[in-house]
């Protein structure tokens, strides 16, 4: 990322003092870089990859570049829609929220005839409390008496009916949105939280931890030499090979321990109540058990051989945000690449 940032003669993203001035003639300046066209998706991503807000994008940014490859709209493209999710269908949300609002306010009215007319039956029989001892109709008055106790049952039975109606349709409703809010949250290749979920869980994580005093660390694992698995032995491969890691890397999650898929081949991990020494030796201990295997292509009986990952950790309270802990395990997962990789190296202390 690094060499991305001084491509476009830039200070580093990293600066906490970066000005926003700065951040868009940096922006700016790697869409002219790359003679990339200025649309809203390109800036977007420009502005993702150079604030640091999406790492993931670029590291594989700053991959291409190494390999001495430009950065074209084809292959921007290509790669946004590989390694992305898909952003969350907001309109499906949208209508089953507005469809939900719709039977509670329906549920609602119901709820008003009904009260509506309970009031108007306490009225009228009032009315004819007052007469009765006034006239000498009484079958006359016990016949109305009669009647309109009638027309409120059947008015209480309507209601009835479409309370439950209505409540039936709301159970259905709210079923339905909290199913699509999973799904918004989930990563369907490997059945981890996304980076949408993740970003969710830090936050939640962060204010307790802070609150109760307890340590929080996060870090970023990446598969080894993932691309030459895909181009040797097909993508159906390397999604298992994606699959296996998230499996193995779920082994350590609890309920303060958490993995989600970052994008692509990379994971991220939350530890809560664990100092960076304990999260740094169970994250190791996975490394090892997974450095061990060897692995074999099931589909061709080709070897794979050995399938391991480094990694990034960074003690979250050790920096000024979650932001910065972020990009402090993704330096330090940097350096356990370039040391040699199958590795876990820590993120040093702040400048």
């Amino acid at each position: 990322m690094k060499r991305l940032l001084n491509l476009v003669g830039s200070r580093n993203v990293r600066d906490e003092g970066t000005e926003q001035g700065d951040l868009l003639d940096r922006i700016a300046g790697f869409l002219r870089f790359h003679e990339l066209e200025t649309t809203r998706a390109n800036l977007v991503r420009a502005h993702a990859a150079l604030s640091g807000e999406d790492l993931h994008l670029a590291r594989k940014i700053d991959e291409r570049e190494r390999e001495g490859l430009g950065i074209t709209q084809l292959w921007l493209d290509s790669l946004v829609g590989r390694d992305e999710e898909a952003p969350a269908d907001t309109s499906e949300f949208d209508l089953l929220r507005s469809n939900l609002d719709h039977s509670i306010e329906s549920f609602s009215r119901t709820a008003r005839t009904a009260r509506s007319a309970a009031t108007d039956y306490k009225i009228a029989l009032s009315e004819h409390a007052r007469t009765i001892d006034s006239t000498d109709t009484t079958g006359q008055l016990l016949a109305s008496l009669a009647d309109l106790t009638k027309a409120l049952l059947e008015r209480t039975r309507q209601a009835e009916s479409e309370m439950k109606r209505s409540e039936r349709e709301a159970a259905t409703l709210r079923a339905n949105l909290e199913k699509a809010q999973r799904a918004a949250d989930l990563d369907h290749l490997t059945g981890l939280p996304n980076r949408r979920a993740f970003e969710g869980l830090l936050e939640h994580h962060y204010r307790e931890a802070r609150s109760q005093v307890e340590p929080l660390c996060v870090a970023f694992c990446d598969i080894d030499h993932f691309k030459p698995v895909n181009d040797t032995h097909g993508h159906e491969t390397g999604d298992r090979v994606i699959q296996m890691i998230a499996q193995t890397l779920a082994q350590a999650s609890n309920d303060n321990c958490h993995v989600a898929r970052q994008g692509g081949d990379e994971f991220v991990l939350l530890f809560r109540g664990l100092t960076l020494a304990e999260a740094h030796a169970k994250l190791e201990r996975v490394r090892e058990r997974l450095a061990d295997r060897s692995f074999v292509n099931r589909a061709t009986d080709k070897p794979i051989g050995a399938i391991t990952f480094s990694g990034g950790l960074a003690d979250v309270f050790a920096y000024p945000d979650q932001r910065a802990a972020l990009r402090a395990a993704d330096e330090a997962l940097y350096r356990a690449k370039g040391e040699g990789r199958n590795r876990v190296e820590l993120a040093g202390p702040t400048a």
